[in-house]
C-alpha cells in the first residue's frame, strides 16, 4: 500500500487510515524502530507491567532475586582520598 508523506510543519509525517490503527490495535503512541533500512512500528503496550508477578515469583523460585550491589553505604571517610 502507498501513502503520502506530508508536510507538518517543519517535519514530514504520514497518515494511517482507523482500519490499519485497528487492525494494528495502535492507540495513541507507537515504538518506532528502524531495522534494515526500514522505518517498523509496533503499537505501545498498555500494561506494560502485566505478569510482572509471575516473573518475580519465577526469579525467587531460580534465586535470581538477590541484590547485585549492596546497598550499605558506608559513609566513614577516614580513608577516602581527596
Amino acid at each position: 500500500m502507498k501513502i503520502n508523506v506530508i508536510q507538518i510543519g517543519n517535519s514530514k509525517g504520514i497518515r494511517l487510515s482507523k482500519t490499519i490503527l485497528r487492525q494494528c490495535a495502535i492507540q495513541n503512541e507507537v515504538d518506532l524502530e528502524i531495522k534494515d533500512g526500514n522505518i517498523v512500528l509496533y503499537p505501545v503496550k498498555n500494561n506494560p507491567r502485566k505478569n510482572w508477578d509471575k516473573k518475580f515469583k519465577e526469579m525467587n523460585k531460580h534465586d535470581h532475586d538477590k541484590l547485585i550491589i549492596d546497598d550499605v553505604i558506608d559513609l566513614k571517610t577516614d580513608d577516602w582520598t581527596w
